[in-house]
C-alpha cells in the first residue's frame, strides 16, 4: 500500500464523544480506600472483618477540593477492591460498609464522594475490580457474572452521572482454584445502557493502559493503534495475580514503544481509537501506609510525568490513598497544592495573545488565526496532500518562553508525525514527533522576538486546534 493510501486510511480512525470528554478531563485521581487501609496491606484476601473500616474523620469534601487544587477534572474511587468489600450498602453481599462502624451502619462512602465531586464540579468514575475474593461464586462462571453485573447496575443507577468504569485485569484463583473467565461483552453492554457516556479503561473499549504503573511514558503516543491492543489486558494468563511490586514499577519495554506509527500499521487490517492513560501513585503503594508518608514523591516528579503525560497525548490518573481516619494526609495535600500552584503560574498566560502570527500555506476557511481559541470548531488546516507548514509568531518585544502547547483537531484524527520549534536565530528549541489531543514541548526558557513552529510531516495534511506559548 503507498502512502498516500495508508495515510487516508489512517486518518479515518477517530475518537467517540465519550473519548473526547475523557481526554479533556487531561488530569484526575485515583483513590484507593478500603479495609487495605487498616490492614497495611495492597490485596486484601477477603477474609478481613468489616468492624475494621472505620474512618472517623472522613470528609469528602477535603478530597475534592484537595485534587481541585492540583488542578484535577476528575476522580475514580474504588468502589469495591479484589477483597470483596464495597464501600456502598449493596444489596448482593454483606461484606460492606453497612456492617462496619462508619455512621453506625448507615453510611454510604460512595454517595458521599459522588455528591462532593458533583458539587464542586468534578467528574466522577467509578472502579470495580472484576477478581473478587470474598465471594463464593468466583470461578463459577455465569453465577459470579449475575453477581458482578448486580454490583455494577447498582453503581451505575444509584450514584448519578458516571464518567469512567476502571477494569483492572487482576485475575486469580476461586474457591478450589477454580479460574473465572470475566464475561466481558455482557460488562460492557451494561455499561453502555445505563451510562453510554462513560469510558471503560485499561480491560475495556474506550481508554488504554499506558503499560505500566511508575508512571514512565513513550516518547511518541499514538491514539490510532491496532484493534488487537484492547485484548491485551483481558487475556487472564498474563494479568497480575499476586501483589508484586516489581509488576508495579516494570517499565515500558522497547516493543511496546511503537504501537501507531506508519510502519506498523501498515500491514494492520482493524484499527481502533485508543488513547492512553498514564496511572501511578503519589506514594510508592496504592493504598495509604504510615511509614510512606515521608515517601510522597516530590514536585519535580509530578510535573515531569504530568508534562510526559498530559503533554505527551494521554491522560494522567494519580493515586491519593486516604489514611485510616479518611482524609488525605497533610504532606499529600501539601504536594497538591504545590503542583496546582506551579502549572497556574507556568500556563497563567498565553503569550500568543499579544503576538502576530502566519504561516506558509493553508486551506481556505481554516486559517492560522484559529489557533488562538482552543475548540475543535474552528481550527487551521493545510489543503490535503499538503504534509507540512511553517508557522512563524512574531512579537512586538522580545519575550521568554520556555513552553509551548500544540493541540490537534482530534475529530479529524491523529495526523502529525514530526514538528521542529527554533527561535528566531534559525537554533532548534524543540524536536518532536507525535501531537495528538495535547504536546507540550517544554526546553530551556530564550528569548525570542520570533518564534518558529515547522510541522515536518504529516498524514494527508495537519491539522491544528490550538496554539499556546508560554
Amino acid at each position: 500500500m503507498d502512502r498516500n493510501q495508508l495515510d487516508k486510511r489512517l486518518i479515518k480512525v477517530v475518537p467517540t464523544e465519550r473519548q473526547i470528554a475523557h481526554q479533556q478531563m487531561e488530569f484526575y485521581s485515583f483513590i484507593h480506600f478500603t479495609v487495605n487501609t487498616y490492614t497495611g496491606k495492597e490485596w486484601g484476601d477477603g477474609t478481613e472483618a468489616e468492624s475494621i473500616f472505620n474512618p472517623v474523620k472522613f470528609d469528602a469534601m477535603q478530597w475534592v477540593k484537595a485534587i481541585k487544587a492540583a488542578g484535577m477534572k476528575g476522580m475514580i474511587l474504588t468502589c469495591k477492591h479484589h477483597d470483596g468489600f464495597c464501600l456502598w450498602p449493596s444489596k448482593y453481599t454483606d461484606h460492606t460498609i453497612a456492617k462496619s462502624p462508619y455512621r453506625n451502619g448507615k453510611g454510604d462512602l460512595v454517595k458521599e464522594v459522588s455528591q462532593a465531586c458533583k458539587a464542586e464540579g468534578i467528574r466522577f468514575g467509578i472502579y470495580l475490580s472484576p477478581w473478587d475474593r470474598n465471594n463464593r461464586n468466583y470461578g463459577y462462571g455465569k453465577a459470579y457474572d449475575d453477581y458482578f453485573v448486580s454490583q455494577l447496575t447498582e453503581l451505575l443507577t444509584e450514584y448519578g452521572d458516571i464518567c469512567s468504569v476502571w477494569f483492572d485485569g487482576a485475575c486469580g484463583e476461586g474457591e478450589n482454584g477454580k479460574k473465572q473467565v470475566y464475561d466481558w461483552n455482557r460488562y460492557y453492554e451494561v455499561i453502555r445502557t445505563l451510562q453510554p457516556d462513560a469510558c471503560i479503561h485499561v480491560c475495556g473499549p474506550d481508554v488504554r493502559w499506558c503499560g505500566n504503573e511508575a508512571g514512565d511514558t513513550r516518547p511518541a503516543e499514538w491514539s490510532v493503534v491496532p484493534r488487537r491492543t484492547s485484548e491485551t489486558e483481558k487475556i487472564a494468563a498474563e494479568s497480575q495475580q499476586t501483589d508484586d511490586a516489581q509488576f508495579r514499577k516494570r517499565p515500558i519495554k522497547a516493543s511496546d514503544q511503537d504501537l501507531g506509527s506508519r510502519e506498523a500499521l501498515e500491514n494492520e487490517e482493524d484499527l481502533i481509537w485508543y488513547p492512553a492513560e498514564v496511572n501511578t501513585s503519589i506514594r510508592p503503594g496504592w493504598f495509604y501506609h504510615e511509614e510512606e508518608d515521608c515517601k510522597v514523591r516530590t514536585l519535580e516528579e509530578l510535573i515531569h510525568i504530568y508534562y510526559n503525560s498530559v503533554g505527551g497525548n494521554a491522560t494522567f490518573l494519580l493515586n491519593i490513598p486516604p489514611t485510616r481516619e479518611g482524609i488525605f494526609h497533610e504532606n499529600d495535600v501539601k504536594r497538591l497544592e504545590e503542583m496546582g500552584d506551579y502549572l497556574k503560574a507556568v500556563f497563567a498566560r498565553n503569550l500568543l495573545e499579544e503576538a502576530g502570527i502566519g504561516v506558509d500555506s493553508w486551506e481556505e476557511g481554516y486559517d492560522i488565526e484559529a489557533v488562538r481559541r482552543d475548540n475543535y470548531e474552528q481550527f487551521f488546516k493545510t489543503e490535503d496532500g499538503i504534509r507540512s507548514a511553517d508557522i512563524k509568531v512574531s512579537f512586538p518585544h522580545p519575550v521568554s518562553v520556555s513552553h509551548v502547547v500544540l493541540k490537534e483537531n482530534i475529530r479529524m484524527s491523529q495526523r502529525i508525525e514530526g514538528f521542529e520549534i527554533k527561535d528566531d536565530k534559525g537554533h532548534v528549541l524543540y524536536q518532536g514527533s507525535t501531537v495528538g489531543y495535547k504536546k507540550i514541548a517544554v526546553f530551556p526558557r530564550t528569548a525570542v522576538k520570533e518564534l518558529h513552529i515547522h510541522i515536518t510531516d504529516a498524514r494527508v495534511c495537519p491539522t491544528l486546534a490550538f496554539l499556546g506559548i508560554y
